[in-house]
């Protein structure tokens, strides 16, 4: 076997464990949606999402950005092969998430009146506020956690940790949801934090690390590079959660919380159920581009072998999401949801761009280029959040989806015009080839849906859901040999 496929199987086989736990998770998710959107409806569900949003911003705020710097701090570490400085770098972490975790809870505590006058208009939700501000200390302790798991390459653990959290937030949530309705939702979120904290802390309590004394000038001198990294991380996520949430506050203002449900659902849709994959590559994806970073060279390889991989493998999902998208509404939702219909339909061909965007986006992170990913991200979030509000206000919920999908080119253009710049990078022809052939196929899926009435639509677009499919696999078999995998499996159980 070649480097060249062996670098593409690494990519399928992190990717395989994650997707599976993805998949597992989706189908769980599916089922705790399928119960939300009976029992909350689209006004509950945008209660939550709400809540939940403010949160998550006050979270960028504090905290910091350890769960996403911290991992090249403990990855550096490990791969010196050095128990005690891997320990000491893990300790000064913990010390850090419980510090910017505290911050999160007490500004949420002290400004929960406020927040509710914000969010929702009203005082009505100051108790919320103030009972799920706890969340913010859980969340980052357990953010700590995975960030120790992920640095030490303990894929297995991460996994088994993310699909037993999935189990338990299913049965811990519907039943407070049955019993009391939207009184339920505060309670269910604080549930989950502790579920996924008490999770995350048992696994890596399998860790084997050192018991170490650290002083306070090595927490504060240790915790710089971490700190300076992950505060435009933080601003960076800062201003994208505050985009979101200014969007979400107009959309309440000027159609009501029903249509911010219907948003919230529509884009859990494409940021979950085929974001799936996004989150399947990226625990393995940036340490293995951190570690050639150094070489213009090699990074490009591995961002071209990502990128390709990426779209070989969100393609065909993407097509069965236009062809079928009517029937996938009304079982992830019901018939209440279908209005989200358009979007989605809109956003599902953006998702293409952002498979592309998303594999040079990287390289930021993996160069320690700070300012550049902040100055890169900022950018983005500006021209998205006037898109967006432009297009809900003129198109409504289309608008919403026609704007992911000009944005998402925008960035693509953006990210790979400074990525060539500063560090010599381009696409290569199979690249190009790939999404070419994919975004066709994909164009054709929508006018299809556009054009006919069902059935012909489904017969039609059910052709190009399997020429996209067998397309993939060929292309995933060129560059792996996918076959010699499956005969190697049958010769097991010979």
């Amino acid at each position: 076997m070649s480097e060249k496929q062996s670098s593409y199987r690494q990519i399928m086989k992190a990717t395989s464990l994650f997707g599976g736990v993805q998949v597992f998770n989706i189908l769980i998710t599916i089922i705790r949606t399928k119960f939300v959107a009976i029992l909350l409806g689209p006004a509950g569900m945008g209660i939550t999402g709400l809540l939940k949003v403010t949160i998550g911003l006050i979270s960028k705020l504090t905290n910091f950005g350890l769960g996403t710097s911290a991992v090249k701090n403990i990855s550096a570490a490990y791969g010196s092969d050095d128990i005690e400085r891997v320990s000491k770098v893990a300790t000064i972490l913990k010390r850090w998430v419980w510090i910017t975790g505290l911050l999160g809870a007490f500004i949420t505590l002290v400004f929960s009146s406020w927040l509710s006058e914000l969010t929702f208009g009203n005082s009505d939700y100051t108790y919320a506020f103030i009972w799920i501000s706890i969340t913010l200390l859980l969340n980052q302790l357990s953010s700590g956690q995975s960030v120790i798991l992920r640095g030490m390459r303990k894929l297995r653990y991460m996994a088994q940790a993310s699909m037993i959290g999935s189990v338990l937030g299913l049965i811990t949530t519907i039943p407070l949801y049955y019993l009391y309705g939207v009184d339920g939702i505060v309670p269910g979120i604080i549930i989950t934090s502790v579920s996924t904290l008490l999770l995350t802390w048992y696994f890596a309590r399998k860790v084997k690390l050192e018991r170490v004394k650290v002083s306070q000038g090595e927490i504060i001198e240790e915790g710089k590079d971490m700190l300076t990294m992950g505060f435009m991380i933080s601003l960076s996520g800062l201003i994208t959660l505050g985009g979101s949430y200014l969007v979400r506050i107009f959309i309440s203002n000027t159609g009501g919380l029903e249509q911010v449900g219907l948003y919230n659902a529509g884009f859990a849709i494409i940021n979950s159920y085929v974001g799936m994959i996004f989150t399947s590559m990226s625990a393995d994806y940036y340490p293995r581009l951190a570690a050639v970073a150094e070489s213009n060279k090699e990074s490009k390889i591995v961002i071209n072998q990502q990128a390709e991989i990426a779209l070989l493998i969100i393609a065909p999902v993407i097509m069965v999401f236009l062809v079928f998208i009517n029937w996938a509404v009304i079982i992830l939702y019901s018939t209440k949801f279908i209005g989200v219909n358009d979007m989605i339909l809109w956003a599902a061909l953006g998702i293409l761009f952002k498979a592309a965007s998303w594999s040079i986006a990287f390289i930021f992170l993996a160069k320690g280029a700070s300012q550049l990913f902040f100055w890169n991200e900022l950018g983005m979030n500006i021209y998205m959040l006037a898109l967006n509000l432009l297009g809900y206000y003129y198109w409504g919920l289309l608008g919403l989806g026609i704007s992911f999908l000009v944005a998402y080119i925008f960035y693509l253009i953006q990210v790979y015009v400074i990525a060539s710049k500063y560090y010599n990078f381009s696409f290569n022809i199979e690249f190009y080839k790939i999404f070419s052939f994919q975004l066709f196929l994909a164009i054709i899926c929508l006018s299809l849906v556009k054009v006919f009435e069902n059935p012909y639509s489904y017969i039609w677009g059910s052709l190009i859901i399997f020429i996209s499919t067998y397309y993939s696999f060929r292309e995933l078999d060129k560059r792996m040999d996918i076959k010699s995998i499956f005969a190697g499996i049958k010769n097991k159980f010979k």
